[in-house]
């Protein structure tokens, strides 16, 4: 089997002799050429290089952002996507069931190689870019925005830095006045005056470690897309969400929210440029944003 490994120098869970002993791992199985990136986009170029030279199978090295990047190169082909946790959250690779240790994610998916073991998943479509779990718009991704700034200032992505930027930003930076988000939903009423909303493809998210965050416990990567908006960001509300979110496991439920499960296709407006991030990295800020759920889009060995 032609495979690719796809390494994230940067990637903050592995060490560079850990990754040397992986890929010689991988490399005991596969015909395997490694390639580490340099810059940011560049797993996306490899992954579409995978494809044009109909490889097998492209492995990704590093956390949710590296493999956010290939499943754009690789999106809709026949090249398979293996995913070794590297990063500080690796939130796919959880999603699927794989180990958060990287040697024994490497060993599990050695042996569902061997078996020829694959799943064939949904991704989510924001515009034109693919994302594996997650979408958001508003406070999340505005708080994404902050660690990432937090992390090139040298602080490391734990889940202490995750709540503590959460907790400050909606305490000092929030806007918790003016609603900008609309849904729209084809053949249905728009719904506006949403502060906050967040698209699950799969479940759970877990940033926080261990501890698993549940805004959407009915997203499946083999259904539509799943809605969870926020009309109202006044503390008590917003602490009776985190911890449905964090402890019930059941859908979330209020009258100041806005869930909808399945949905094939919908578009969310702002009546100002408002925050985006997909898979946990954010991307700018949209004023509008079309999502599509693209079906049986990726293949994973799993």
């Amino acid at each position: 089997m032609r495979a690719l490994l796809i390494v994230n120098p940067k990637a903050t869970a592995t060490t560079a002799r850990t990754r040397d002993v992986l890929a010689r791992a991988l490399a005991s199985d596969l015909k395997l050429d490694v390639v580490h990136t340099q810059r940011r986009g560049h797993a996306a170029d490899l992954a579409r290089q995978a494809v044009e030279d109909e490889l097998d199978l492209v492995v990704t090295l590093g956390g949710d952002g590296t493999v956010n990047e290939a499943v754009n190169g690789l999106a809709g082909s026949d090249v398979s996507l293996a995913v070794v946790p590297g990063g500080s959250t690796n939130v796919f690779a959880r999603a699927l069931g794989l180990s958060p240790s990287a040697v024994e994610a490497t060993g599990e998916i050695l042996d569902a190689i061997r078996v020829g073991r694959r799943r064939v998943i949904n991704l989510g479509l924001a515009d034109d870019r693919y994302f594996t779990f997650c979408a958001g718009l508003g406070i999340d991704a505005e708080v994404v925005h902050e660690v990432e700034l937090r992390r090139r200032a040298g602080r490391r992505a734990t889940p202490t830095l995750y709540v503590s930027s959460a907790v400050r930003h909606f305490f000092t930076a929030c806007d918790r006045k003016d609603p900008a988000l609309t849904l729209q939903i084809p053949g249905a009423e728009p719904v506006p005056g949403m502060f906050n909303l967040v698209v699950a493809n799969g479940r759970p998210w877990t940033y926080l470690g261990r501890r698993a965050v549940d805004p959407c416990p009915e997203g499946d990567f083999n259904a539509g897309l799943d809605v969870l908006g926020l009309t109202k960001l006044s503390t008590v509300a917003t602490l009776r969400v985190v911890r449905q979110m964090l402890v019930e496991r059941a859908a979330v439920k209020g009258r100041r929210l806005v869930a909808r499960h399945d949905l094939d296709t919908f578009t969310v407006t702002s009546t100002r440029p408002i925050a985006l991030q997909l898979d946990g990295d954010y991307v700018g800020e949209r004023d509008q944003v079309t999502f599509h759920s693209a079906a049986a889009a990726l293949n994973v060995v799993v």
